[in-house]
């Protein structure tokens, strides 16, 4: 099976890489159109030369690739995709043939980290309005999705998987409670920016406190944005 799941940044969308990467049936992929993303738009990404220089910038082989022959012939593929990269150009018609997930997170929990890594965060750098349209696609291809919340995986990390896997269609594996730590060999060239908390873990974070107060031109950000996350909130698997 191949298993396209669609977040924004900070959303806890590499650890769900890792969780998936522990199992033995599985092959994972990290942000296949990450390059084309930046070579189309022209954004000033930490580390973009080392990103581009790693990746191809043709997004219709990128694509064709997600749906060929799943890498080291495994029994499933999972693919790490970012929404905001999906930017004009950058073909859809390929997920007709994946099963597709989305990842939703309170934006405020999403603003916040993603503004100590990169503080000049915009709407487009954040993927809530390109995720609802997204899923929007999906439904429009016949399929009905899975929506999954991060907030419910960090809560109860085996209960929430137990359930994904059973709407998936896969059997649970155990091991997908647990990863070695430092990263994984799957890791895009830019982890060595944004990935040093989950490389410091061998397993999901603990549970989320309470929402973090923003004020300013970051409140006014997650106000924009809330309205595309609360629909996507209210369609998340129970």
């Amino acid at each position: 099976m191949k298993i396209a799941m669609w977040s924004g940044p900070r959303n806890l969308s590499t650890a769900m890489m890792y969780s998936f990467g522990a199992r033995s049936d599985c092959a994972v992929v990290d942000e296949p159109f990450y390059a084309a993303y930046l070579d189309r738009t022209g954004i000033d990404h930490p580390m973009r030369a080392e990103t581009m220089a790693s990746q191809s910038l043709n997004s219709e082989s990128v694509a064709a690739g997600l749906i060929g022959s799943n890498p080291a012939q495994k029994r499933h593929y999972y693919q790490k995709h970012m929404t905001q990269h999906m930017v004009a150009g950058i073909p859809r018609d390929w997920m007709a043939e994946v099963k597709n997930i989305f990842l939703i997170r309170h934006p405020a929990r999403v603003v916040a980290s993603f503004a100590k890594k990169y503080p000049n965060v915009a709407e487009t750098d954040i993927g809530f309005v390109q995720q609802l349209e997204i899923y929007d696609h999906v439904i429009e291809l016949g399929q009905q999705p899975i929506v999954v919340d991060s907030y419910d995986i960090r809560q109860n990390p085996e209960a929430s998987l137990v359930k994904l896997c059973n709407a998936i269609g896969i059997e649970w594996d155990a091991s997908m409670l647990h990863w070695p730590k430092g990263g994984h060999p799957a890791d895009g060239v830019w982890a060595a920016h944004w990935y040093d908390a989950v490389h410091s873990s061998d397993g999901f974070a603990s549970a989320e406190g309470s929402l973090p107060q923003l004020t300013g031109r970051l409140d006014k950000l997650v106000e924009s944005v809330l309205p595309a996350y609360q629909k996507m909130a209210a369609r998340k698997l129970i």
